[in-house]
């Protein structure tokens, strides 16, 4: 088992990555370590987990290309997270978001099949832990306000700003 936390330089900041096995666990936009830790649940938190030295992952390669205008290289990244059932479906369906075209938390519920159900497809997104592999921030409000996003909303209108090229 090899466990990898590492950082790697975006045009949006420090984007740290947690890795078990080539798997991506957790990630987003902090250079603190802990930070990206603690998006998982105590019993789903590898271990040991301590910063690691560089080394080129497909993750990293592809946070590198998809920073680079390559904007699906962030699709084939596999990832594991645990959760319910609706959270799990939650999760691939935002993997089935393409960028640029955003969806409203309204229409991310409808297409879980619980069109009512809006404020927990918000929490689905809420939860995400590896996020950008996981393209959460795909997700606005009705009416196209940003919404919330983990990781600042200065980030995920940057990241939505480069898909929508």
């Amino acid at each position: 088992m090899t466990v990898l936390l590492q950082t790697v330089e975006t045009a949006d900041g420090p984007f740290t990555i947690l890795e078990d096995d080539g798997v991506v666990l957790a990630s987003g936009w902090t250079a603190d370590p802990q930070e990206i830790v603690n998006r998982l649940r105590p019993a789903d938190r590898p271990v040991p987990v301590a910063p690691a030295a560089p080394v080129i992952t497909a993750a990293t390669e592809a946070v590198t290309a998809y920073y680079a205008g390559e904007l699906a290289a962030i699709d084939a990244v596999r990832v594991r997270q645990h959760g319910t059932a609706m959270q799990l479906a939650g999760w691939q369906a935002l993997r089935t978001i393409e960028p640029g075209r955003p969806l409203t938390y309204a229409g991310f519920a409808a297409v879980l099949g619980s069109p009512s159900a809006v404020r927990a497809a918000a929490s689905i997104c809420a939860k995400n832990a590896p996020a950008l592999f996981v393209p959460c921030h795909r997700v606005l409000r009705t009416g196209g306000a940003l919404g919330g996003f983990a990781w600042g909303l200065s980030v995920k209108e940057s990241l939505l700003a480069r898909e929508a090229i």
